[in-house]
């Protein structure tokens, strides 16, 4: 089993920025590839970020490229989204989620989530 916890969620204007922080616990965390989603009310959960057990290979949605940057502590046992250049449309509850192996988008594949951090962007 690992368990995660996000944090670092909150209200913030339109072109500001957030830190969002993933802390595993449990199984060795670099063992894992790592993802981040989100979902807004009414909506279905969408991928935002993917990172692979080493950081070295990453990927994201095209509607937050080059504002949002996804990485990783394995020391820490920790995974974040810097996410800049907020907007409206990126307000949502953000989960991460762990998986055995580099499934990018495909989040059925994700084993472990965690229980979801609010982001609110205020145009």
């Amino acid at each position: 089993q690992v368990q995660l916890v996000e944090s670092g969620g909150g209200l913030v204007q339109a072109g500001g920025s957030l830190r969002l922080s993933c802390a595993a616990s449990g199984r060795t965390f670099s063992n894992y590839a790592m993802g981040w989603f989100r979902q807004a009310p009414g909506k279905e959960r969408e991928f935002v970020a993917a990172i692979n057990w080493s950081g070295g290979n990453t990927n994201y949605a095209d509607s937050v490229k080059g504002r949002f940057t996804i990485s990783r502590d394995n020391a820490k046992n920790t995974m974040y989204l810097q996410m800049n250049s907020l907007k409206a449309e990126d307000t949502a509850v953000y989960y991460c989620a762990a998986a055995r192996q580099f499934y990018g988008d495909k989040w059925p594949h994700y084993d472990y989530w965690g229980p979801g951090t609010q982001v609110t962007v205020s145009s």
